[in-house]
């Protein structure tokens, strides 16, 4: 890891924590934002455009999102599913009419409908944070401490057209069904959602290694799980130190792994908000929902059954499998 990185990922941690901090301080839970961990993540220490869209726009985005998400708490009356739909059908439109990618407004919208939020510090908060994200992003370009990123003023056609959003929302629904009926809402837990839209995306970078992510995604779960139960209500360690030792170990396993997905950072700091009779099994409900969304995406848009032999091998198959299976042909080879 180089220096520069290191910086980059030292500001995550200390904004990752200061979130987290506040959040304790203040007795509001509402402020620990779990997509804002992943944010930090991808616009702060990934070297890279993650997603296309104007630092102005983005606040803008996920103020609005968020708001949207806790006024269809207080004032809806539809059932939990139908509110999901209408959160998710307000999020594609906005995301559809700016041409912008940011996936991640999903779960600004998303989250308050399913954990039944109604307080307006929520999408108060998001704003704040998403002030000091892209101030942060600025002062890191201008310190050279990150590659600056250029917005395409030219662009292309828009990956996500109106019958693709309508195939996920049905998607959606669809595997939201069952969960909701029983009661489980994890299975469906809004940084699974954006996994699933940004798989479902033939130009996503990361289509071809679903195995890895479904373990960085279970992994992260448990990491989150485990800080959560043991560090914070077991050792009673404070929220910001629990989430410093998280993210540490989080991102050391990205740097381990080579190949980060931000939504796992999402994934890892849920346990901080949900209610304590649920904590245990929700590695288990990730485990049973990330499956159940890298399939569909992989299945119905990807269309995996499609790919050749040779790519199935490189998305399905690790590389140290893939690399023992190729040794005996080479060996063949050589002795020829």
């Amino acid at each position: 890891m180089n220096r520069l990185k290191l910086i980059r990922y030292l500001f995550a941690l200390l904004m990752i924590c200061l979130m987290a901090g506040i959040s304790e301080w203040l007795a509001e839970p509402e402020i620990l934002f779990p997509e804002m961990a992943a944010l930090v993540f991808g616009f702060w220490v990934i070297d890279k455009k993650i997603w296309t869209v104007r630092r102005p726009m983005l606040v803008l985005l996920m103020t609005i999102c968020a708001l949207f998400g806790v006024l269809l708490v207080r004032y809806s009356t539809l059932p939990l599913l139908a509110n999901i739909a209408l959160s998710f059908v307000f999020t594609s439109f906005c995301l559809s009419i700016t041409r912008s990618t940011l996936i991640p407004i999903t779960s600004a919208s998303m989250l308050p409908v399913m954990l039944g939020t109604t307080s307006l510090i929520y999408p108060l908060s998001v704003f704040m944070m998403c002030i000091l994200l892209v101030s942060g992003q600025w002062l890191l370009e201008r310190s050279k401490l990150r590659q600056v990123i250029i917005f395409e003023t030219k662009k292309g056609p828009y990956k996500h057209s109106p019958m693709q959003w309508a195939s996920l929302l049905l998607t959606l629904l669809l595997i939201s069904f069952i969960p909701l009926s029983i009661g489980k809402l994890y299975f469906i837990v809004p940084p699974l959602v954006v996994m699933f839209i940004e798989f479902s995306s033939s130009s996503a970078g990361f289509r071809n290694r679903p195995v890895q992510v479904y373990f960085l995604m279970l992994i992260s779960a448990i990491l989150g799980t485990l800080s959560q139960y043991y560090l914070h209500t077991r050792l009673g360690l404070p929220l910001a130190y629990t989430v410093l030792f998280l993210f540490a170990g989080l991102f050391l396993l990205f740097e381990m792994v080579d190949k980060p997905f931000a939504p796992a950072c999402a994934i890892a700091l849920v346990p901080m908000i949900i209610p304590q009779n649920d904590l245990l099994s929700y590695p288990f409900q990730v485990a049973i929902g990330t499956g159940v969304f890298l399939f569909a995406a992989m299945f119905f848009f990807l269309k995996c059954y499609r790919w050749k032999r040779t790519h199935l091998m490189v998305c399905f198959v690790p590389d140290f499998i893939r690399s023992r299976l190729d040794r005996p042909n080479r060996d063949a080879r050589e002795t020829v």
